[in-house]
C-alpha cells in the first residue's frame, strides 16, 4: 500500500506560547524538527505547510504557502490536498508542529481505517482530532465549503462521512496532546524521555 502524503501544519501564531511556536525546542530540537523525524519515518511524501519561511526557518521539506490568508487551520488541509494530488496521493494526513507524542503508527492505522471514507478521524480521551486525521484529498470539495464560510475541519470532515477511529494509547500520555503554551512545553519536557524510553523497551 502507497503511504499517504504527510503535511504538517506550521501556519499558526501561537500567541499562548509567545509566538513562533514552531521553532520552540523541546529536548534541544524545534517543535518542528519532531514533527518532520515524525512524518519522515512514516511517509517518503511530506510538506510543511505555513504562511511564510520565516516561521519555520530552514527545514528539508517542501513549503505550502496559505491559499486564504487570515482563515487558519482550513489553510493547512487546502495545502495538503493540493500537495497530495499534485504527488499523486489518494490520501493525506495532516498534522500539527506542536504534537510531539503522535503515535509513529499513525498514518498505517488511520489508512487501514479509512475505507471508501473521505476521513479518518481519530478520537482520543473523548476528543475528535481532526489535526491528526487521514483525509482524502478533495479540493474542488474544500474550496466549496470555504466559499460558504465554513472554516471548521471536524465539520467539513463530518458533512462528508467521516469513519472515528477510537485510539487506545500505550502511554500514560495523550499522543495527541498539543504543546499551547509554556506549561504544556514545559511538561511535554518531562514526559519525552520517558516516552522515548517506553519506545525503546517495546522495540
Amino acid at each position: 500500500m502507497t503511504a499517504p502524503a504527510i503535511v504538517i501544519a506550521a501556519g499558526g501564531d501561537g500567541e499562548r506560547i509567545g509566538g513562533a511556536k514552531p521553532l520552540r525546542l523541546l529536548a534541544g530540537r524545534r517543535l518542528l524538527d519532531h514533527a518532520i523525524a515524525m512524518a519522515t519515518a512514516q511517509s517518503d511524501c511530506c510538506a510543511i505547510a505555513a504562511r511564510e519561511v520565516a516561521q519555520i526557518g530552514t527545514v528539508p521539506l517542501p513549503v505550502l504557502h496559505d491559499a486564504w490568508p487570515g482563515a487558519g487551520p482550513i489553510n493547512a488541509l487546502a495545502s495538503a490536498f493540493r500537495f497530495a494530488a499534485d504527488q499523486g496521493r489518494r490520501h493525506v494526513l495532516l498534522i500539527g508542529c506542536d504534537q510531539p507524542f503522535l503515535p509513529r503508527d499513525l498514518a498505517q492505522r488511520l489508512s487501514a481505517a479509512i475505507g471508501q471514507h473521505t476521513a479518518a478521524i481519530p478520537v482520543s480521551a473523548g476528543r475528535y482530532q481532526p489535526m491528526a486525521a487521514l483525509w482524502q484529498a478533495d479540493a474542488p470539495a474544500l474550496e466549496a465549503y470555504a466559499a460558504q464560510g465554513g472554516r471548521s475541519l471536524w465539520r467539513f470532515a463530518e458533512q462528508r462521512g467521516a469513519v472515528h477511529v477510537p485510539w487506545l494509547a500505550a502511554e500514560a500520555v495523550d499522543p495527541f496532546t498539543n504543546i499551547n503554551d509554556p506549561e504544556a512545553l514545559a511538561a511535554a519536557e518531562r514526559r519525552l524521555p520517558d516516552r522515548e524510553a517506553s519506545s525503546t523497551q517495546r522495540s
